[in-house]
């Protein structure tokens, strides 16, 4: 899998199983990107004596996130005057997938920026966590929290403290609903959004869970590569969310909503959701958000800006520190 910006290679394996050698000759791959007109790889290759391996190949450059086409892979052979030509397929077609860009975001940490205010609150509001430790009774502590039989051994009374439960999950929901978005350009960033958001989540170690249209409910140890390879392919599409039912994870949960703008088909399945533990936020592509708890996506460069000051993140990073720009090998090998 590629992402959509990088350079991958395309390596050849050819064999000469014939039992003379061969002429020079030449090899063409098609190549068919989605939405481009069908281009055509040439290399030229030396003579090749009975048995003999070589190896070659060529880049293959994405632009866009889709599923690239190479194939069928043709040997075309001409006599020395270059009159007769013969043709002939040596190889069939192999899929290249691209996924959308990505980019590192942070999660929210309890009490840093308006995300991770309002998560402090809500932990506070489900109670102490776990028990780290005793310290001395200052005014204004909750008496209930006095460990009395501790306090006994000593002067001082002394008080329980506990942790804080830190985000623990999350859940992004993609709306692909067409009519959620003013144009194309706006549904793409869309999909760029929830590849960052369901690639970083599963980067932080959060409990993911991905969520789009025609039924997609993804979660689970492979879900960002899952979700990948699914938002390499989706198209819009009318038919509506999967039943958002309560995430059965522990502990303090997030929910992020991917859509056009407030009011579509999607922010009435997010609100069905019941689940005290769990704060929903939107991401939204055509319009900024109503309130602080949310992110602005009318560009690349808004949208992790935005989601960064949200998340209480200090540092800047421009859509170019992505995972887009690097170069890897695409797709498998290909023998001829």
């Amino acid at each position: 899998m590629l992402a959509a910006g990088d350079t991958g290679t395309v390596d050849l394996d050819l064999v000469h199983g014939g039992g003379v050698p061969s002429a020079r000759f030449l090899l063409e791959e098609t190549i068919q990107r989605p939405g481009d007109p069908i281009q055509v790889a040439p290399l030229g290759v030396d003579p090749m004596g009975p048995g003999l391996r070589i190896r070659t190949g060529y880049d293959l450059s994405t632009s866009t996130r889709g599923m690239i086409e190479v194939g069928p892979l043709t040997a075309v052979v001409t006599d020395p005057l270059g009159v007769a030509r013969r043709r002939r397929a040596v190889a069939g077609i192999d899929t290249v997938t691209v996924a959308p860009r990505a980019f590192q975001l942070p999660m929210p940490k309890l009490g840093s920026g308006p995300l991770g205010q309002q998560l402090l609150a809500q932990a506070r509001r489900l109670g102490p966590g776990e028990f780290h430790s005793l310290r001395e009774y200052v005014d204004g502590d909750e008496p209930r929290s006095i460990h009395w039989r501790a306090s006994a051994r000593g002067e001082d009374l002394l008080v329980k403290q506990h942790t804080l439960e830190g985000l623990r999950r999350a859940l992004i929901v993609l709306d692909i609903d067409p009519t959620s978005y003013a144009d194309r350009a706006s549904f793409e960033r869309a999909i760029t959004a929830a590849a960052s958001l369901v690639a970083s989540s599963a980067h932080s170690e959060l409990t993911t869970r991905f969520v789009t249209g025609r039924g997609i409910d993804l979660r689970g140890p492979d879900v960002a590569a899952a979700a990948l390879d699914v938002l390499a392919r989706v198209e819009p599409d009318s038919s509506g969310l999967p039943l958002l039912d309560r995430d059965p994870g522990e502990g303090i949960g997030l929910g992020i909503l991917i859509t056009g703008r407030s009011g579509t088909s999607g922010w009435a399945a997010v609100r069905s959701i019941v689940d005290p533990t769990m704060t929903i936020v939107p991401v939204t592509t055509d319009a900024a958000p109503r309130s602080k708890l949310g992110a602005a996506a009318r560009t690349e460069d808004e949208f992790v800006r935005s989601w960064r000051a949200m998340a209480g993140s200090r540092r800047s990073n421009a859509p170019g520190s992505g995972t887009a720009g690097s170069r890897r090998t695409a797709g498998s090998r290909r023998t001829a």
